[in-house]
């Protein structure tokens, strides 16, 4: 996808995750008044970049691995966004995903703007040494355009606070001084924040047991399904079994375990991280892949990776809420049948935004070097959740929207007037 001209409108291009973007764009012009006329400016990243990054390999040749660095829009802040490393990563994969940043850091109201990275590698085929060349040579190559007042990294699909430190320390040895607010997502000793780990999963719950006191779901007993079983799956998981519900069902890339009476997830985490997968916890309880969507359940909480529920998903499964922990974990098409449907999704843009608003406290903290109690940081992090999903839900009933719609609604009313009032340079 490295010839992807941004300039194209979506019609005609296919399912892709810029395109399903640019789709969701399209459903909120009608509610933007005189703004729509300014929402040309998010049809389009602001820079791309695209690196070769040659490695010493352990055996003395030398591979090369393309990298990318999208900051989509800056004009609420510097960029925000995660660096993924995974074989499948595209260009246009990673705009998609700094444009959803771009939307979520506006629609918290956090005084970040969009951005995304990533490198087109299987991590797990690297030794600990090739890890840290690669990452040491991709933060080098977007050196330039990264900074805790341009662009400031976070860990992703296939990256960790190990990644994160590479990067900081290669930044810190070309700017001469220690810079910890260049990238967040760091261990805790070199700056990192408490509760940054269970963020993303902690924000699933919050925004879940927000949207179901507003639909009315009692989530005692709630029957719950949990595609991912990483941090974010993992923790979301834990918090609904902690409050009553019952965890049903839990898929991750090794299996799929359902239990009718609830599965005891502490034991599963305990189980999964000595063994870094689910396969095996109870033989008897797997059931096949393509049966996760099938099992009946109030919620579903697909957190791995995006486009999982496609038409055929929406159109048979049998959940009352959708809480998207993952990104772009639903495509457009299927969207339009939830709704149909009377499926209530809360939109990735606001469900899985725990992470970057403690990324954001992760920050704060870099400046002012004073770092924060857990206790004081989930306290910060579920206030903002609140009140940006209230602020959502308020909206979608003004506008008879859906929450996605609204998310975006909210988030282009603030990227557009900060744009009017800014102006553009030169006049």
């Amino acid at each position: 996808m490295n010839s992807i001209d941004p300039s194209l409108t979506y019609a005609g291009q296919g399912n892709t995750a810029w395109n399903n973007y640019l789709k969701q764009l399209e459903k909120v012009s009608p509610f933007l008044g005189e703004l729509s006329e300014r929402l040309d400016m998010l049809r389009r990243p602001k820079r791309s970049l695209i690196v070769d990054i040659p490695v010493i390999m352990d055996d003395g040749t030398v591979r090369h691995f393309e990298g990318y660095r999208v900051q989509h829009n800056v004009t609420r802040g510097p960029g925000k966004g995660g660096v993924r490393f995974h074989p499948d990563v595209n260009l246009d994969e990673v705009m998609a995903l700094s444009a959803w940043m771009t939307i979520k850091c506006a629609a918290l109201n956090l005084p970040f703007g969009g951005a995304k990275g990533g490198v087109r590698v299987d991590p797990s085929q690297l030794s600990r040494r090739e890890l840290e060349r690669l990452t040491r040579r991709y933060t080098a190559e977007i050196n330039l355009i990264i900074g805790p007042q341009k662009d400031i990294p976070a860990p992703d699909v296939g990256t960790n606070g190990q990644i994160m430190a590479w990067m900081m320390d290669t930044f810190s040895m070309n700017a001469g001084s220690t810079v910890t607010g260049v990238v967040t997502g760091k261990p805790v000793h070199l700056g990192g924040s408490l509760g940054r780990v269970k963020a993303t999963g902690r924000g699933v719950y919050v925004s879940g047991r927000e949207v179901a006191a507003e639909i009315g779901l009692e989530l005692k007993d709630a029957r719950i399904c949990v595609q991912g079983f990483g941090n974010v799956g993992s923790e979301a998981a834990l918090l609904f079994h902690d409050n009553g519900s019952k965890v049903v069902c839990v898929q991750d890339h090794s299996a799929t375990l359902y239990q009718e009476h609830g599965i005891d997830v502490p034991k599963l985490i305990e189980y999964m991280q000595a063994n870094k997968k689910i396969q095996g916890y109870a033989f008897n309880d797997e059931i096949s892949n393509d049966a996760f969507w099938k099992v009946s359940a109030e919620i579903f909480i697909p957190a791995a990776l995006e486009g999982v529920i496609d038409v055929d998903v929406a159109q048979t499964i049998d959940a009352k809420l959708i809480l998207e922990g993952a990104n772009g974990p639903t495509d457009s098409d299927a969207d339009e049948i939830l709704t149909e449907r009377n499926i209530t999704v809360v939109p990735d843009v606001i469900c899985n935004a725990g992470g970057v608003t403690v990324s954001y406290f992760e920050w704060v903290q870099d400046f002012a070097s004073y770092f924060w109690t857990e206790e004081e940081i989930y306290q910060r992090m579920d206030a903002i959740m609140v009140k940006a999903v209230h602020d959502v839900w308020h909206k979608s009933k003004q506008a008879g929207s859906t929450m996605r719609t609204a998310a975006y609604i909210v988030a282009c009313e603030r990227i557009l007037n900060a744009r009017k009032e800014r102006g553009i340079y030169p006049g």
